[in-house]
Parts: C-alpha cells; structure tokens; sequence
C-alpha cells in the first residue's frame, strides 16, 4: 500500500495523502473507526467507506464529535480499552491543547489511538496567528510513550498512518499540512527507512560536508537548497526526520549513518519552535524555525517573512561550514 501510493500530479498537502491513506487502509480494515471535531471537510477523515454512526446504523465507522476536542479524545480512548477498533480523531493542530490531558492520559496507559491534526504551521496562512500552532508539535513530542509524526509528502503520511494503525500499546499523532508540498522520489532502501524515523533522503556525496535535517513542509526547500549549494561544489546530505523520537531509538550504527559524528556543519529546519533541536544540530549548527506567534497572510509570503526559504537555509549551511572551519 505504501509503496503504491503516489502524488496525484502536482503539489498534494498531506492531510489530502492521509485521506488517500484512509481509502487504501480503510477496506482492510473493518475495526476503523473515527471522526472530526466538526472539521471533517477540512481535515479530510471522511473516506470511501465512512458511513455515519446514528441511531439505527448497525455498519457505522464514523463519527460527528461536534466541537469537543477533549470529548472526542476521551470517547476515542474508550474505544480502544473497549477493544475490538482502532479510532483516530481529527481536529486542527492549534486546537489539540484543548485535548491536551486525555492525550497524556492515554500515552500513560498507552491506549492505541491516531490522531489527525492538520494545519500544522504558518502554512494554513490567512487565518491568521489564531490558528497557526508553533509550539504544539514540540510539545506533543515531550509526551512519553506518543508517537509524533510529520510527513513531508504521500509516502511518509502512508508510513505514519500504518504505524499508527500497528502501533497496538500507545497512540500516534499525524500532523499534516493545509499547502500543498512535493512528491519526494525515493530507492527502495528509503522507503523502507521512512518507518525509522529518520533517513537520507538526498545525498550528493558518500561524505557529505554538511547536512540539512527537516520535516513536512521544510523538506522540498531543503532539498532545494542542497541542490543550490551542489552547483557550488558543496555536498550536502538531506535528511528527513519524520518523526525524531523514533529516529533516536533506533540502534547507534543506523543514527551514525544518518547524521555521520564528523559533519558538524548542520542545519535543521522546521516551522515550529526551534526548541527540542539543539541536539541534531550540535554546537556549530543552526537550527531555522518559527519562535513567535505569526500573521494572517497567504503561505508564501509568510515562510518569506519568517525566513523559511531557499536561500537562507543555504546560507545557514554556508554559515555553518565557516564556524567548522
């Protein structure tokens, strides 16, 4: 299934891939159930198969919470300890604060749930400071025992959503964007690795001189700016850390293969805070981020605003390469 899912031309935003996911993991499994915290339409949880729960349904898989994010989480956790399903809930990323306690509690007991949250960043634009999260996915990642992913295109949200759906003792959170983001080509090798956490996803050389960490919505100007900076002869590695928790459990030799010791010239980029980064970009990187509330705009003008762009990770990376000398 992973391997099969594909752009559908063009630029595709992740909480669309996720829908694709619901449609190719749906019919595979009747024990699905979930719903919205009346965002359905924006957070695309309705899938082929999604029939609604009412009164006289016997075949339901798919519930209108209403606005009650804490209600929907707790419902969703009795669910899981019911046994016999496997729910996911919906709501913007910004609005996950209000579930925030039935999230902890249900990492604690480590209760299988998914939770969809899109409009991860400044990339939802307009609407403003209101609804940009900043602060939400490093706060979610400080949770014990809850997996936090952020896919940067179909592929990486088709591997987050089935490790959520085999992820039977603790629940998964999905943050997903509202732009549309890039298809990533990749070997077989590394589409096998998205399920570690963290990859290589670009190389230019078997010794890179620096790397570029990024997820979601950084990876395509990541990408572009190791290529940038190729056409200068500097070999830049780009590394896609979907989910860093992960990443850092896998064993030693796998994490040296991704961020070798000896390139110290790193730069991470992300559209969130910059805390929590320090150590993947060590003493002499730079870490790109957003640390304060943002503006009502459209995307483009606000990732030109905060200094998400091509040109200044590149220069990050130049910076970097100066201080390791």
């Amino acid at each position: 299934i992973v391997a099969g899912l594909k752009a559908e031309g063009g630029n595709v935003a992740t909480l669309k891939s996720s829908q694709m996911a619901l449609n190719a993991f749906g019919p595979l499994l009747p024990e699905l159930m979930g719903g919205s915290a009346d965002l359905a339409g924006s957070n695309n949880t309705i899938w082929s198969g999604s029939v609604d729960v009412n009164e006289g349904t016997e075949d339901g898989n798919f519930i209108y919470f209403g606005v009650r994010e804490f209600g929907m989480t707790e419902i969703c956790k009795g669910i899981s300890l019911h046994g016999g399903f496997i729910p996911y809930s919906a709501t913007f990323l910004v609005f996950s604060v209000y579930a925030r306690n039935a999230i902890r509690i249900s990492s604690l007991l480590r209760v299988q749930n998914i939770y969809v949250y899109t409009h991860d960043s400044i990339g939802l634009g307009e609407d403003g400071p209101t609804h940009q999260p900043f602060e939400h996915v490093a706060s979610l990642r400080l949770i014990p025992n809850l997996e936090v992913w952020r896919p940067c295109d179909t592929a990486e949200t088709a591997v987050a959503w089935k490790s959520g759906i085999e992820n039977s003792d603790k629940p998964t959170v999905l943050v997903l964007t509202r732009q549309g983001l890039p298809h990533q080509e990749r070997t077989t090798e590394q589409l096998e690795n998205i399920a570690r956490g963290g990859y290589v996803l670009s190389s230019t050389s078997a010794e890179p001189e620096a790397l570029i960490v990024a997820t979601g919505s950084e990876i395509g100007l990541a990408v572009d700016a190791a290529n940038n900076l190729s056409s200068e002869g500097i070999s830049v590695n780009v590394v896609s850390m979907p989910n860093p928790g992960l990443f850092m459990q896998q064993e030693l030799s796998y994490r040296e293969s991704v961020l070798p010791s000896q390139v110290k010239a790193r730069v991470v980029v992300e559209a969130g805070v910059t805390a929590g980064w320090a150590s993947i970009a060590g003493d002499n990187g730079r870490v790109i981020g957003v640390d304060s509330f943002g503006a009502s705009a459209p995307a483009a003008e606000l990732f030109e605003y905060y200094g998400l762009t091509t040109e200044n990770v590149s220069q990050a990376v130049r910076d970097s390469l100066a201080q390791t000398g």
